[in-house]
């Protein structure tokens, strides 16, 4: 009866020990499983993420490609609204300032197109209203396209090394050569002859005025071109 006893005993032991160890591989299966889950969601997770970045990246590369007016500053000269207007300055006094305006008017040139250049040293007025538009005693050169600040030379010559400069310049008309002025945009005044003065009698007297047609160079704005 005993040793009955004890072989019952043995054997539930044996089986307690086989259901634990069936219990510990399902477990170890199941940990398994759910593992391999979740390294096939993280594969897809990274796969999703690089996929986002790698859109990102194409459509920043698109944004640069393709560079907006929009994205600058709404600054627009008396009728810039649809064309090119450069403000530069003939004067060689400042050595840096005109060789950035000559720079930037070469570049101009190179494209072909139409550009009205604004020269601060032929008419004041040209200087006053670039005052006016920027806020403040700025120098040039300074470049708008479309009724949109673009920037002073560096900014322009930027742009040109990365390719966007041509963009933000299409639709605008091709250039062609003035002539009456030959694309100096000023003539000399036909009525003092860019001396600034004009006589005109007054009882009997002879009296010398200021020329009430050209600025204080002698020079009228060209009919045909300004």
């Amino acid at each position: 009866m005993l040793s009955l006893l004890s072989f019952f005993k043995w054997f539930q032991c044996i089986c307690r020990g086989f259901l634990y160890l069936i219990a510990v591989i399902t477990d170890e299966r199941r940990k398994g499983k759910i593992s391999k889950e979740a390294q096939i969601h993280t594969i897809h997770t990274s796969k999703t993420i690089i996929n986002d970045e790698h859109s990102i990246q194409e459509a920043k590369e698109d944004n640069d490609e393709h560079p907006s007016l929009s994205e600058f500053e709404e600054k627009c000269p008396p009728g810039g609204e649809d064309s090119v207007v450069f403000y530069t300055t003939s004067l060689r006094g400042i050595r840096k300032t005109f060789e950035d305006c000559r720079n930037i008017r070469f570049l101009l040139e190179s494209f072909k197109i139409l550009v009205q250049e604004r020269d601060v040293s032929m008419d004041m007025e040209f200087r006053e209203e670039l005052w006016t538009i920027l806020g403040g005693r700025v120098i040039p050169p300074k470049l708008f396209v479309k009724g949109r600040y673009i920037g002073g030379a560096g900014e322009v010559l930027q742009l040109h090394e990365q390719g966007k400069l041509k963009k933000l310049l299409e639709g605008i008309p091709s250039s062609c050569m003035c002539t009456d002025c030959d694309n100096m945009r000023f003539l000399v005044c036909s009525n003092c002859n860019g001396s600034r003065k004009v006589f005109a009698e007054k009882e009997g007297h002879e009296l010398c005025m200021k020329c009430p047609e050209c600025n204080e160079n002698g020079l009228v704005k060209c009919p045909v071109c300004c």
